[in-house]
């Protein structure tokens, strides 16, 4: 069953995050080497809780899927890559996902393969986007209020905007505690909805992908907290 990391660096001081940049060019080499790797992908992110176009130094973040999770769970540890990460970062959280639905494409492919839902744990949700240039400045006008209405959602328990290339690949990544709550705020009449239907109806993106996981493990931590606490299996 394949699993999906996700992790996520926060580097603190002039000297990490210069690292940090200099890696989204040198760990383009070293992932595609990765003993059992498939899809990865190096993203930066914005300021703020990353909705913004405005870089942050601060913190990368590495997604990649795996054919199973133990995989998942020894390579995103000793990995040559994933280690260097964690020898210069502040602090490493890792989610781990099982992917249940996916439509789209992610740089002219679906990488995920959804399995069954078990229906039971945290769902999150990742959107990713190639923004039409023409289309940039009208997106990046509606994302502030996006970001507030998401941030004033009691149910979301994380979220953050990660990317590729900045202002034109965008990923938004949030967890959920249930299905219910993150339709809810999909389909509420507010910013969000507004921006969706403009999307559609201005053919604002060149490729978007749109996928669900179940939240089956994390590592570490994030600004020294558990964003979500994990039920022990019965």
């Amino acid at each position: 069953m394949q699993t999906v990391s996700l992790s996520f660096h926060r580097f603190d001081t002039g000297v990490s995050r210069l690292w940090a940049f200099a890696m989204m060019g040198a760990a383009r080499l070293m992932l595609p080497r990765v003993p059992e790797i498939d899809f990865w992908k190096l993203c930066g992110s914005g300021t703020g809780e990353g909705f913004t176009p405005v870089p942050n130094t601060g913190v990368y973040a590495i997604l990649a899927t795996w054919p199973d999770h133990a995989t998942a769970e020894r390579q995103t540890v000793q990995a040559d890559v994933f280690r260097r990460y964690a020898r210069h970062a502040a602090e490493v959280w890792t989610v781990f996902l099982t992917p249940v639905s996916a439509r789209g494409a992610w740089a002219g492919e679906n990488p995920f393969r959804p399995s069954d839902d078990p229906g039971t744990g945290p769902l999150a949700a990742l959107t990713r986007a190639t923004v039409r240039p023409a289309r940039a400045l009208r997106f990046w006008r509606r994302v502030p209020d996006i970001s507030a209405m998401i941030g004033q959602d009691p149910n979301v328990a994380f979220k953050i905007g990660i990317g590729e290339v900045p202002l034109l690949h965008q990923v938004t990544f949030s967890i959920w505690p249930d299905a219910e709550s993150m339709a809810l705020f999909a389909r509420a009449d507010g910013p969000h909805a507004r921006a969706i239907r403009a999307v559609r109806e201005g053919n604002w993106f060149r490729e978007e992908l749109y996928a669900r996981f179940r939240v089956t493990a994390t590592r570490g931590s994030w600004h020294g907290t558990q964003p979500i606490t994990m039920k022990e299996p019965a």
